[in-house]
């Protein structure tokens, strides 16, 4: 009986609101868990508008919520993706919001060059399914590109291989966008050059270029990951400009070089391809000319014999102007007498027509019709002043009706008026009386509640004869401790008394508090 008694109502254990035992479990858990790495495959994955990034490790038995910061997402090199076997650096904490622990993931690395290529495969299946490497896509690249625009470090050795086989084959304008060829400043900024160079307008300040190069020498897979980042490979099957893609060496392959318009083995080899060898185009252009200047002459040999050979054939030029020459001279003693003969029949018919056309028929037609137009005035004159006394009767019958309305309208918004006033007037005084009402309820539950508070609080039961017992380590439960503890301190209602030791004050070692324990003893 003692036993259901103290762990009832009237026991002394504290009672914890929610957030001091959600606080009291995040301190424990963050003590006890500083910088830990999590190995485990990448589960759900929720990038929402905020930046932040919030994703599931798991394993066969277990799943461990995991979350990144907006500021610690951008400094990823690699971004975690479902079905990724990751090793996860950050720090264990709680979220008291839904009582569950995290992880704020600071770092993260694939597991192994396995977990990189299975990426690195499951990301080429996915693009590939959206068309970006379809062969379709491909623009065929200029013979001789006038600008040439090349993507990469500024600092290395292969701007300049790149350089110095463009000035043996065939000397072209060079724009260089400087990037980072690696690291995490490489994908976005491999993206930027692309897209910066087909965003330059023809013909203005800055010449536009007809063909990209984009060059890296060669390197691990690592080094190269920044050119199979999903930004990279979208602009470059976004571009306008055909693309060039020399990323490392003739073995190494990455995502760009399946959206590119050409694969260069290496970057010496895109500057090959890019333009031809111009000694050689001088040498075909001169041998092109020689054969044209042979064709041409054989051609005019050729049409010179032909030309000749159909004079021979066609007869003396007498032969076929003496028979128009008669047929014309015929023509031409005729047309005197026949002009005759027309001007005369032309003349009769004339006279024919103008025979019934005098001025005293043309003056009464005139007349004739002079007073057919004033009587038709006459008659519209009349039409239109009765039209215009049957709209002034309509216009006068309007306005009445009209006048009516607008009275009748004014006495009714007049008695509105006064019923709104009237509302208003009841609606201002229940206002006014408001705060005052409920004031006065506020101050009678805060009262009540204030005298709730003493009577159950911890001071109220210590004046009703009860005591706290409390030792070394901290409150005294049973009388095994008490017997063991060197000197004991008892808290009553007006002060604390020390016992035993030579009376000294008891300092009590601070512990944090466990869930469901006894936590005092009161007699």
């Amino acid at each position: 009986m003692s036993d259901l008694f103290e762990d009832g109502p009237s026991g002394n254990s504290p009672e914890y609101t929610v957030s001091e035992l959600s606080g009291a479990v995040k301190r424990v858990i963050e003590g006890e868990f500083g910088l830990v790495r999590v190995r485990g495959e990448i589960g759900r994955v929720s990038r929402p508008a905020s930046g932040h990034m919030y994703f599931d490790l798991k394993d066969d038995r277990s799943v461990v919520a995991a979350i990144s910061w907006k500021g610690q997402v951008s400094k990823m090199q690699v971004k975690p993706e479902e079905g990724m076997e990751v090793i996860a650096t950050g720090r264990m904490t709680t979220f008291p919001g839904q009582s569950k622990y995290q992880l704020i993931v600071e770092s993260v690395v694939p597991a192994g060059a396995g977990a990189l290529m299975a990426m690195l495969e499951a990301r080429r299946k996915a693009l590939a399914a959206e068309g970006l490497f379809d062969a379709g896509r491909k623009r065929p690249l200029p013979y001789l590109p006038a600008v040439i625009g090349v993507v990469t470090s500024p600092s290395g050795a292969v701007i300049r291989d790149i350089l110095h086989r463009l000035r043996d084959r065939f000397a072209r304008h060079v724009l260089i966008w400087p990037v980072a060829v690696q690291g995490q400043a490489c994908a976005p900024e491999v993206a930027a050059a692309i897209k910066g160079f087909n965003a330059i307008a023809p013909g203005g300040p800055i010449p536009r270029p007809d063909l990209i190069i984009v060059a890296r020498g060669g390197g691990s897979l690592e080094d190269l990951w920044g050119f199979n980042e999903e930004i990279v490979v979208r602009a470059a099957a976004e571009s306008q400009i055909p693309l060039i893609s020399a990323v490392g060496h003739e073995t190494d392959t990455t995502l760009i070089d399946h959206a590119s318009d050409r694969r260069a083995p290496t970057p010496t080899a895109a500057a090959e391809i890019a333009v031809p060898v111009r000694m050689e185009l001088i040498a075909a252009l001169d041998g092109q000319t020689a054969r044209l200047t042979r064709a041409v002459a054989q051609g005019l040999g050729r049409r010179g014999e032909r030309l000749r050979d159909l004079g021979r054939a066609l007869p003396r030029i007498e032969t076929l102007t003496q028979g128009p020459a008669q047929r014309f001279d015929l023509w031409g003693g005729r047309l005197g007498g026949a002009l005759t003969l027309a001007t005369g029949a032309k003349r009769a018919g004339l006279d024919r027509i103008a025979a019934p056309m005098r001025p005293r028929l043309l003056l009464d037609m005139v007349a004739r019709r002079r007073d057919r137009l004033e009587e038709r005035h006459r008659a519209l004159g009349q039409s239109h002043a009765r039209r215009m006394e049957r709209a002034a009767e309509r216009l006068a019958s309007q306005s009445e009706r009209l006048q009516s309305s607008i009275t009748n309208a004014f006495s009714k918004a007049g008695r509105d008026i006064a019923k709104d006033r009237t509302r208003l007037t009841s609606l201002e005084a229940r206002l006014h009386a408001a705060p005052g009402l409920q004031l006065g309820a506020l101050s009678k539950r805060l009262d009540a509640l204030d005298r709730t508070r003493q009577t159950l609080g911890y001071g109220e039961t210590l004046r009703r004869g009860y005591a706290v017992v409390r030792g070394e380590d901290g409150v005294v439960t049973s009388r095994a401790d008490a017997a063991k503890a060197g000197a004991l301190e008892v808290e009553f209602h007006d002060g604390r008394l020390p016992v035993g030791a030579a009376a000294k004050p008891v300092k009590a070692k601070p512990r944090p508090p466990k869930s469901g324990g006894k936590q005092g003893s009161l007699f």
